[in-house]
């Protein structure tokens, strides 16, 4: 499901192309500016990004996308697998006081609670108690084990906030309505200090920007480096060679495929709805934006995940596209005998790429008789998309997307009675063999049409060493102050 993480568009790579190094980095989000406001628990893409930068966890992302220590010096895993034990750095607060366990163990308590009903908040089901053991140490124990917590700890959203200040390795600011990010001090964050390390340091101010304006402003030098790309903006990053740097494109995971908003008419069977997915030609659907190494799927889950158990394969591998589409073509011709030709509207986001993609959906829907028309408002489409980038590399985290607390059309409920099963599953097999179940019986419903993995690029100036591609698509705004870690 993964596409290499290799340059996947042949443009040219460049330094800094004659701009003027003023010392900052410009960082641009194609986003609005009420996606970078973080006062939410919710947070979209940019709003993560700052997020992450004020209010760290007890560990954090770093520009690879790997776990490593925050406001933990350091952990260890009980045998089991059922207890995570952090001993956290000891400093003073800005208020004057010590950081505590007690303190930590608190705002990671009200964080839990507010995040019931979420999909984060499913993923983190199995954490069933956190305790301060002493001054500087917490456990988190959990109900089985759960390889995946680190991961989930270093979320955004599980930032740390004592006394109503966030515990962030930068400072944010405002300055001529734009905002800026300061590194923190290494002793202001549990650090040896370091001679000179002022001088060693760069400011990041950060931008909201629509992608035309993003991609035109890193062309001009405005902007260092531009992030939250999508399908939907991708053909705006190939307008022509690109003299301070490259297009680079996350081997990400995730969800990118067509939920049935509206499973009603021609929709209203899981039979129906199935020979709308058979009917796509996966392996030509990106093809007019050449991206080369692009894996489509037909499963709910990414295959060849960790504890996959190989029970669930993709769909129709012993029919060929042909066999497919004629399948299908005979169920609409089935369906319309006095009713008249299937229609469908489809929601997609605004953009010439998302042109591209509903032109070739349409295309491919019209081979098997069913009209597919472009929604105005994707709230009231048929089919409408679904493009996310995975928190962490497990069926769980796919399941829990269709959960009917946080998708209350596209779900079912026995899907979630065996996702419940899998949580209290003490052995990885059983667990992973009722994992294996729920997904069968949600794919049964047909009311999600996966595509493949999700599309996401950037643009970044040449030298920027401290940009990784990465497959959560998380690109950290602290390692570009150049502070250490």
């Amino acid at each position: 499901m993964r596409f290499a993480a290799a340059l996947l568009l042949a443009l040219a790579t460049a330094a800094c192309g004659g701009s003027v190094d003023d010392g900052v980095v410009d960082v641009a989000f194609i986003a609005t500016p009420d996606e970078l406001k973080t006062d939410s628990l919710r947070l979209d893409f940019a709003g993560q990004h700052l997020r992450g930068a004020t209010a760290q966890g007890l560990v954090a992302l770093d520009a690879s996308g790997a776990v490593v220590p925050a406001v933990a010096e350091r952990w260890i895993v009980t045998d089991d697998g059922s207890s995570y034990i952090f001993r956290i750095h000891e400093y003073d607060l800005q208020n004057g006081g010590r950081l505590t366990a007690q303190a930590v163990r608190d705002s990671l308590r009200r964080t839990l609670l507010r995040l019931k009903g979420t999909s984060l908040g499913l993923d983190l089901a199995k954490v069933r108690e956190v305790r301060a053991m002493t001054g500087r140490v917490i456990e988190i124990r959990l109900t089985s084990p759960m390889p995946d917590l680190l991961q989930l700890l270093a979320q955004p959203e599980l930032g740390l906030v004592i006394d109503k200040r966030q515990l962030g390795p930068m400072r944010l600011s405002t300055e001529d309505a734009v905002m800026v990010l300061d590194a923190q001090p290494p002793e202001a964050r549990g650090l040896p200090s370091q001679p000179g390390w002022e001088d060693a340091v760069t400011r990041v101010r950060v931008y909201a920007e629509s992608a035309q304006d993003a991609t035109e402003g890193f062309g001009e030098g405005q902007f260092d480096l531009v992030l939250g790309g999508t399908i939907s903006t991708l053909p705006l990053a190939d307008t022509g060679p690109l003299t301070r740097g490259t297009i680079r494109l996350d081997a990400a995971l995730g969800l990118f495929g067509l939920d049935v908003q509206k499973p009603t008419g021609f929709l209203g069977t899981s039979e129906n709805r199935e020979a709308l997915a058979m009917a796509i030609d996966r392996a030509n659907l990106l093809k007019t934006f050449n991206i080369g190494g692009w894996i489509p799927t037909t499963r709910v889950v990414a295959p060849g995940l960790p504890g996959d158990s190989g029970t669930v394969s993709e769909r129709w591998t012993d029919l060929d596209l042909g066999e497919r589409q004629a399948r299908a073509q005979s169920r609409v011709a089935q369906w319309r005998a006095g009713r008249g030709p299937p229609r469908v509207s489809i929601g997609l986001p605004d953009g010439p790429g998302s042109d591209r993609l509903f032109a070739a959906l349409a295309r491919d829907f019209a081979v098997i008789g069913v009209s597919a028309s472009r929604a105005p408002d994707p709230a009231k489409a048929d089919l409408v998309l679904r493009d996310r980038v995975a928190r962490f590399g497990a069926a769980t985290w796919f399941l829990n997307q269709f959960n009917c607390r946080v998708s209350k059309v596209v779900c079912a409920e026995g899907t979630d009675y065996l996702v419940g099963l899998a949580n209290e599953a003490k052995d990885p097999a059983e667990e992973a063999s009722y994992l294996a179940e729920a997904e069968q019986a949600f794919t049964a419903t047909n009311l999600y049409i996966p595509l493949g993995a999700p599309i996401r690029w950037s643009l970044v100036r040449g030298d920027i060493g401290e940009f990784l591609e990465n497959r959560w698509n998380i690109h950290p705004l602290f390692p570009l102050s150049r502070a250490p870690i």
